[in-house]
């Protein structure tokens, strides 16, 4: 399909976090972009912001008459949308060319020189440190985010078209429409277990993705994975590896082994041994492709993070709350890592919302254990997304598991009320649904309280 002969974009599911990267972009391209999501978002509000006709309303008739138009439209949808839906059957039903957001991206960036980055945990950090050291070192680069980037407070980071960071989504094997130049494995651990018969058939899927590198590509992976490629690492006999890892008035001070060289003294915001591998897969990338050291080194100091993860809401001496979109068992631990390297001795509580039926069913002992490592536990409902219920499969049974000294389940608006009774001077807010709609208002009242 050629992109340049199609004048209009129509987006079902708009709202979503990588629909809307590839929207802004068409918007960029000069392009009629258009769609429909069922509510209203601070996403959505900043694509109604560039001039994009949204549509709040499950029903054909508000889709605007440029849209109409079969031979000058391309109708795009998220797998979050199901195909019953009636602006899916009108489009389908009428002839209009409809692909995946995933097949979509492959096109926008099979003409490019793609920087891809791939991983059950990892990923959207690790893409947007890539983007943010390309577009700082003056590539001609877009980056596509997973993730709202507090550099530029987008998932679109753009400054050209001829190179693409991309975040490579595991999801329904979506990433398996990309053809990438560079690749990068953050992680294999067992997820998607509602989409993935085994954590075998994962970890071929992965496989899989590698062989879709170009002939004259190159693959990083993270060290200890069971993959050939440039290996990357912290404290490890890698061939990109962070050593002498420290933190230095709050922030993580390393130096950058490299297959010729040791870059020294390299200075880093986020915390956390998981952030310093994501910058050193980020850093191993760019340097392979060809940037200047010095300018990188200049570059990772500036970067501020992605929202949602492990990020400051408030940051005062008698209180600290960090939101975090971890949703998997390993992703807890790494909060749980960092939260205790920058706050060894204080009390530290979590509130949790898992994320998926499937996904509590298949690692509610690992989460217990992950969460057992906090002083306090709130845990929230499940959050469904795109599940039906599972019998047996509750909050309750998940808290029953849980060790911790404090555990609790509570429903959202009793969050700020147990936080203040227990008054631990950390608290941090966990998940992948819709908590982080929560976090604003968090702030807010929290903020009075301490």
């Amino acid at each position: 399909m050629n992109l340049k002969t199609i004048h209009n974009v129509y987006f079902i599911g708009i709202g979503g976090v990588g629909m809307s990267a590839l929207a802004k972009y068409f918007v960029a391209l000069g392009k009629n972009v258009g769609g429909y999501d069922k509510v209203s978002s601070a996403i959505t509000e900043s694509l109604l912001e560039l001039g994009i006709d949204i549509q709040f309303e499950t029903t054909v008739n508000q889709i605007d008459e440029s849209f109409i138009n079969p031979s000058t439209t391309l109708v795009v949808f998220t797998p979050a949308i199901s195909k019953s839906n009636v602006i899916f059957q009108y489009f389908e039903t009428h002839n209009f060319k409809i692909l995946k957001r995933s097949e979509v991206l492959g096109l926008v960036t099979e003409l490019t020189q793609c920087l891809a980055v791939a991983g059950t945990h990892g990923k959207t950090t690790t893409s947007s440190i890539l983007g943010h050291l390309m577009y700082e070192c003056n590539e001609k680069v877009t980056a596509f985010i997973g993730g709202i980037t507090e550099n530029y407070q987008s998932n679109l980071i753009q400054n050209g078209t001829e190179i693409s960071v991309v975040e490579a989504d595991e999801f329904d094997r979506s990433f398996l429409t990309l053809r990438p130049d560079f690749a990068c494995i953050t992680s294999m651990d067992a997820d998607h277990l509602d989409v993935y018969s085994s954590e075998e058939d994962l970890a071929e899927t992965f496989k899989a993705f590698t062989k879709k590198i170009k002939p004259s590509g190159k693959l990083f992976v993270r060290k200890g994975l069971p993959l050939e490629g440039i290996t990357y690492g912290v404290n490890e006999d890698a061939d990109y590896a962070a050593v002498n890892v420290r933190i230095e008035k709050g922030l993580y001070c390393f130096d950058l082994k490299t297959p010729s060289n040791c870059i020294e003294n390299i200075q880093f915001h986020l915390p956390g041994t998981h952030n310093v591998s994501n910058a050193v897969a980020a850093m191993a990338m760019a340097l392979e492709f060809g940037c200047d050291a010095g300018s990188l080194t200049k570059a990772l100091k500036t970067y501020k993070g992605v929202k949602r993860r492990f990020t400051y809401q408030i940051k005062s001496k008698e209180f600290v709350f960090i939101d975090d979109y971890a949703h998997h068992p390993k992703e807890i631990n790494a909060v749980y890592q960092a939260v205790r390297e920058m706050y060894p001795t204080e009390k530290v509580a979590v509130v949790f919302q898992p994320h998926l039926f499937s996904r509590t069913r298949d690692f509610v002992d690992a989460f217990a254990e992950s969460l057992s490592q906090f002083d306090a536990v709130f845990l929230l409902e499940i959050y469904p997304a795109r599940e039906l219920p599972i019998s047996g499969v509750t909050s309750s049974w998940l808290l029953d598991k849980i060790n911790s000294p404090v555990k609790k389940l509570i429903s959202k608006p009793e969050i700020v009320t147990e936080i203040k009774n227990i008054g631990f001077p950390v608290m941090i807010t966990l998940g992948a649904g819709d908590i982080g709609v929560e976090v604003s208002g968090l702030k807010k009242k929290l903020s009075y309280a301490y």
